[in-house]
């Protein structure tokens, strides 16, 4: 008996292995084609001369002081926004975690829908807020539109999310008696939150840092609205000295600087993930909530929320009201006016970019769950360089600019069998590749918590791969899946970096039209802008409300 044992777990061992193998094949040859490409390709074209490679171009763009000033900008705001983020979410975090009140889960879903929003909307949302004509240059002659502090402000309101569902997810988990034990034991308040609970959260802290930071490292839409000419990051410099000054050898130059950067951040991201995971010994979140207790935890609960309401709410609001705000009074003229191709701007009538992001972002959804499932169920086992360096490369596009995977994809995939440049496909395959990383951190965690034994005696009765994942895995990841598409489909809908260069002009997405009215004169342009924003926002908020209520989960992680 323990002789055939022997014989056969090697056997099954090596046919897992084939089959996770098999699994990694068709997202590893997507990443292949669609990222991994075209990423080299304009690289290429930039440092490749008469076929020689010349690197020494790096020293020489590297030298420049306005070069240096932007790499400079781009590292120093990213950690502003990183402790600022931090600073105002981390009382947000455990007001989630350990308080149970009213309105909970519609508000988890509203300080959401900034992440998941265009970074051109958000920028444009707080143009709305602080710039010429804005709320505050209204009330009190403030403008904050082209100073540092707009776009600090602004990668908060954009990543608040972030910091609320890493750190509260872990936080809602965490024992509470093992901090109480503290207190009973002499330990003040302070000192039992330090010495207990502070290291268990730490893995959690550092892998929201690192993620706020990665985001806003590589921002992209707030800093061109908001920072105008002064303030550029290395993802707007790209885009500047790509689509502007057309020097690709530059452009390659900071693609490479930003794809070494990125790789550093993920590497060390992957880290505290599992670090996160091996740690801890968690309970349900059900029952670490409570009801607050006290005058001290009501005023804490009360400052949340108004931290939230200024903001998070706020901008929003005047993203609204902005778009009501018409000449001949508050009314809808804003959004008739979309219907209209008069104005010279596109094509076609921009309320069409409305059809067209929703086509485009379900196509896309329909790619990021093939693709993201596959992979998931591939990295359901933990161990191995192999599994390790796949997980890593799937959470690359996060961070590799999009901007130079739009331009990319016309220089690559303009040969035949992938002559794409034409095709309505190619939107939605650059979307996708923000996708992938989402429909694999959200499914990931389910598949890894099914019982790996049920697997196991289904295989030994004769259940094939394909037949186990139907009948085992799927029945109980389903609402994970879910889950996934709508995060899926609410980061396609508002991808821009990307898809503004491949976007045709009869085809307009949302956030294509909402950058291309914002950069032309005029209040109608400016409004319509303001009108295409709110409708995306609206699309979004239902998508997250939606998805907030068939979670499986209360942990509130994304």
């Amino acid at each position: 008996m323990d002789l055939a044992r022997t014989e056969v777990a090697p056997r099954r061992s090596r046919k897992e292995s084939a089959t996770r193998i098999g699994l990694m094949a068709l997202p590893v040859a997507f990443f292949a084609v669609f990222f991994a490409y075209p990423v080299a390709a304009i690289v290429a074209r930039g440092l490749k001369t008469d076929g020689a490679w010349r690197f020494g171009r790096i020293g020489e763009v590297l030298a420049q002081s306005d070069i240096r000033h932007v790499l400079w900008f781009t590292t120093w705001q990213a950690l502003a926004s990183t402790v600022l983020t931090l600073l105002i979410a981390l009382p947000g975090a455990y007001v989630f975690a350990r308080f149970d009140f009213r309105g909970k889960q519609v508000l988890r879903a509203l300080v959401t829908v900034p992440f998941v929003l265009p970074t051109v909307v958000v920028g444009t949302a707080f143009l709305a807020l602080v710039g010429r004509g804005g709320l505050l240059d209204q009330l009190w002659g403030v403008r904050l539109d082209t100073t540092v502090w707009a776009i600090l402000l602004a990668h908060v309101f954009f990543n608040y999310a972030v910091v609320v569902r890493t750190v509260g997810g872990l936080w809602s988990q965490l024992d509470p008696r093992q901090e109480e034990a503290a207190r009973m034991l002499g330990a003040s308040r302070f000192a039992a939150w330090r010495k207990v609970t502070l290291p268990a959260l730490s893995p959690a802290v550092a892998a929201a840092a690192l993620m706020v930071f990665l985001f806003t490292f590589t921002s992209f839409g707030v800093v061109q609205i908001l920072g105008g000419p002064t303030f550029s990051t290395l993802e707007v410099e790209i885009y500047r000295q790509t689509s502007e000054i057309f020097d690709l050898a530059t452009a390659a130059v900071l693609t490479i600087v930003q794809f070494v950067a990125v790789g550093a951040i993920l590497a060390v991201h992957a880290w505290t993930v599992r670090r996160r995971e091996t740690a801890l010994r968690l309970v349900a979140p059900e029952t670490t909530a409570r009801r607050p207790r006290g005058a001290g935890q009501w005023a804490l609960l009360g400052g949340v929320l108004a931290s939230i309401l200024v903001l998070l709410v706020l901008p929003l609001g005047v993203l609204v009201q902005r778009s009501l705000d018409a000449p001949g009074g508050y009314g809808f003229a804003y959004y008739k006016a979309l219907t209209s191709s008069d104005s010279g701007v596109f094509l076609v009538a921009p309320i069409a970019a409305i059809g067209n992001s929703l086509e485009y972002a379900l196509a896309a959804t329909a790619i990021a769950v093939v693709i993201g499932g596959l992979a998931a169920t591939a990295l359901t086992r933990r161990t191995g360089r192999l599994v390790r360096g796949f997980d890593a490369l799937l959470m690359l596009p996060l961070g590799v600019s999009a901007v130079t995977v739009g331009f990319g994809f016309l220089i690559a995939l303009d040969e035949p069998p992938l002559d794409l440049r034409s095709s309505w496909i190619l939107v939605p395959l650059a979307q996708a590749l923000v996708g992938v990383p989402f429909v694999v951190r959200t499914m990931l965690p389910v598949l890894r918590a099914v019982d790996g034994r049920l697997r196991e005696a289904a295989a030994v009765l004769g259940a094939s791969p394909w037949r186990v994942w139907r009948e085992v895995d799927l029945p109980m990841v389903r609402r994970a899946l879910l889950i996934a598409a709508g995060f899926a489909f609410a980061v396609s809908l508002g991808e821009f970096g990307a898809t503004v260069f491949i976007a045709r002009p009869d085809n307009p997405t949302l956030p294509v039209a909402v950058a291309r009215l914002l950069g032309r004169a005029g209040d109608l342009n400016y409004g319509q802008a303001m009108a295409l924003s709110t409708i995306l926002m609206v699309v979004c908020a239902v998508a997250l409300l939606l998805l907030e209520r068939i979670r499986t989960d209360r942990t509130g992680e994304f």
